[in-house]
């Protein structure tokens, strides 16, 4: 078996140095995904219907074109349509690129958390006197947010791995340096297999953070 494990322990630093970068990436693209998925999700409670049909076009554009494809459109077409985003960088195209098609699975995350709480909850918060707006603020949408927060975390794992889609734009994160690493060594195997060790170390960092969050929410609910 010709693996070099040296070579794996020599490469390391040069691609844990790009972690940052990639976590900035998938951490901006996660707020403004939860922003506008939320944003979606709330707009199904309305009774306005072009606002439901937009998102519904949203929701069903964003989840159908691949990922590369969306970031392709974003940094080299909308340049080309409006000149204004001539200036946009590659770092800021594919957080967009990824927010805005997370976003999309997100609304359908959100949407099907809201349903998860009783009706009941809001007729009686609305009797007891709250506004529908105090209501959602401070009964609904904590309960939402909490059911939602499994499928929100599979979310954030996939955005992790979808930045090294940011590579094709120019962007240096960690499978970038991995692919450069191995293209001047020609050890494509030991240095592809490291990247993905470094993205299994993350995802299991995380997964505990988030299992501690979740033993946080659930605890008014223990008897």
């Amino acid at each position: 078996m010709n693996l070099d494990f040296s070579y794996m322990i020599e490469v390391l630093p040069a691609i844990l140095k790009y972690i940052p970068i990639t976590l900035f990436m998938a951490i901006i693209a996660m707020i403004i995904a939860v922003a506008i998925g939320l944003a979606l999700a709330l707009v199904y409670k309305t009774n306005f219907k072009i606002l439901i049909y937009a998102a519904n076009v949203y929701i069903s554009f964003f989840r159908a074109i691949p990922m590369l494809v969306q970031l392709f459109l974003i940094y080299y077409g909308l340049p080309q349509l409006f000149p204004v985003f001539t200036k946009l960088d590659a770092v800021t195209a594919a957080i967009i690129g990824l927010g805005f098609k997370q976003a999309a699975f997100l609304a359908e995350i959100f949407r099907a958390a809201f349903a998860s709480v009783e009706k009941g909850q809001l007729e009686a918060c609305l009797a007891g006197g709250m506004s529908k707006f105090q209501a959602y603020r401070r009964i609904i949408l904590p309960q939402a947010l909490r059911n939602a927060l499994p499928g929100t975390g599979n979310t954030f794992i996939s955005l992790i791995k979808e930045t090294s889609l940011a590579f094709t734009l120019g962007v240096v994160e960690i499978f970038a340096e991995a692919k450069m690493q191995a293209s001047n060594s020609f050890r494509y195997f030991e240095a592809y297999l490291t990247v993905a060790l470094v993205y299994w170390a993350i995802i299991v960092v995380y997964t505990y953070v988030q299992k501690l969050i979740e033993k946080y929410l659930d605890r008014p609910y223990k008897t």
